[in-house]
């Protein structure tokens, strides 16, 4: 018996065994739900490929679908930061934007070749998932802004309804099947919706 008070060492080596048990839990159901279909993953399966026991996985999930929504979300999160990276480079903020909104043209066509909009649909769209969509449009906005004040991109129209356009354009970028295809995607529909009227082609 311990007493009252368990020691430092042995609750952190708990607490790190515990989130070890969840990692792999949840990568094993992501890479299985890209392998073999969003439908066809059982906890037997998660349970067969980490080599922990069903009664163990359900001291963690209670289902697939609670694993699948963590592992979708850490992706999520995970694509988010690589844009916030690109986002805080060292070049004008035209390049920057431009860089961003070609990473984010990669990670939608990666998502759809990896089931990734179906497991969005099947799992609906949690708190975290939507607060993350919320920040990927502050980050695209707050671009949108700085590029507008540089005198890269339009100011007659809210930075705001911009990122929105932007991220529901380059969403069809899943749909895409090469990298050509996505730049042209970039350039010669969104980058030139976001050009000043003074650098768009007139209809005259």
């Amino acid at each position: 018996m311990y007493g009252r008070h368990v020691p430092r060492l042995w609750t952190e080596t708990i607490e790190t065994h515990r989130r070890e048990v969840r990692d792999a839990i949840v990568e094993t159901a992501g890479q299985l739900a890209i392998s073999r279909g969003l439908l066809s993953v059982t906890m037997s399966q998660i349970g067969e490929e980490t080599g922990i026991g069903r009664a163990t996985l359900y001291k963690y999930f209670p289902d697939v679908e609670s694993i699948l929504a963590v592992w979708h979300e850490r992706r999520v999160a995970s694509h988010l930061a690589q844009l916030a990276g690109i986002a805080e480079g060292s070049q004008s903020s035209g390049t920057r934007l431009r860089s961003v909104l070609v990473r984010y043209a990669q990670i939608c066509q990666e998502r759809r070749r990896h089931g990734g909009d179906e497991l969005a649909a099947a799992l609906h769209r949690t708190e975290t998932v939507a607060e993350l969509r919320r920040q990927l449009l502050d980050l695209i906005a707050r671009l949108i802004a700085d590029s507008a004040a540089s005198g890269s991109v339009r100011d007659d129209v809210p930075p705001s309804e911009l990122a929105s356009f932007t991220i529901h354009a380059l969403d069809a970028a899943g749909d895409l099947t090469s990298q050509a295809a996505q730049t042209r995607l970039v350039d010669h529909l969104v980058w030139k919706a976001l050009a000043t009227p003074s650098e768009r082609p007139s209809r005259g």
